[in-house]
Order: structure tokens, then C-alpha cells, then sequence
């Protein structure tokens, strides 16, 4: 469970009940905000990239593949009429140490294209994924 609080100025508080970990949401500059923290349109866009490394991690763990250092950069591209997440782009840059056959990368991204946050959201929704650097078992 969460529990979150309107704090005022475009603010809000949330907090996750059993942890007791935080997280503040402003709104965006662009929109009336102080772009001071994460927007809650920010946090659409990171929970898709983290939600596509948790599958990922957890079919890297049945496969004995280690993806450790993976990075995930993430652009949300906003549109207009209704003012809303028109494509979220996210590229992945993996570091020298994982090397992966082309099959493991295929099963790597099908497992981040149907992890439950890419499921849940509105199909007009772009979700865009590019590997950066990819290192290829010979």
C-alpha cells in the first residue's frame, strides 16, 4: 500500500507503507511546476525501465546471466490535446563485461517488452527500446 499527501505548490509525498520509503513528485516547469523532483509522468517513464530490468533480471538469474552495471537512459516525449505521454524511449547501454549470444538478448527483450508495466499502459503509447552498446558472443 502507499499512502500520498498533497503538500502543496504542485507537490506531493509518497510513501510506501511497509518500507517506509518516500518519494516527491513536483510538476514539471513546463507545467506550472518548479521541476524540483521527479513529475509523476517521470515516474510512469523510470517505473517502465525498472519494471523491464526486474524481468530482465529475472530471467538473467534462471539463465546465469549476470547483468550487473546495465544502464537504462529514459526519454519521455509529452504531446498535446490532452497534454499526455505521447512515446517513452528508453536505451540501454551494457557494459563490457556482459557478453550475450544473439538468443539471450532476444530473451532479454521480449522479457522487457511484456513486463507488467509495458502490459498496463495505453496502447497509444510509444514504448521505444534501443540497445546502445550491445556485446555479442562471437
Amino acid at each position: 500500500m502507499i499512502k500520498v499527501i498533497y503538500q502543496g505548490n504542485l507537490r506531493t509525498q509518497a510513501t510506501h507503507i511497509n518500507s517506509q520509503n518516500q518519494i516527491i513528485t513536483d510538476a514539471p516547469k513546463d507545467n506550472h511546476g518548479k521541476g524540483e523532483a521527479f513529475s509523476p509522468t517521470d515516474l510512469v517513464c523510470s517505473s517502465l525501465a525498472s519494471c523491464q530490468m526486474t524481468m530482465m533480471g529475472i530471467l538473467a538469474q534462471r539463465e546465469g546471466i549476470n547483468l550487473e552495471g546495465l544502464e537504462a537512459y529514459v526519454e519521455k516525449i509529452m504531446i498535446d490535446n490532452p497534454r499526455r505521454i505521447g512515446r517513452i524511449k528508453i536505451t540501454y547501454t551494457c557494459p563490457e563485461t556482459l557478453l550475450l549470444s544473439v538468443k539471450e538478448h532476444e530473451k532479454l527483450h521480449r522479457a522487457a517488452m511484456t513486463c507488467p508495466v509495458a502490459l498496463s499502459l495505453h496502447s497509444d503509447i510509444i514504448q521505444e527500446v534501443e540497445w546502445e552498446t550491445l556485446h555479442l558472443k562471437a
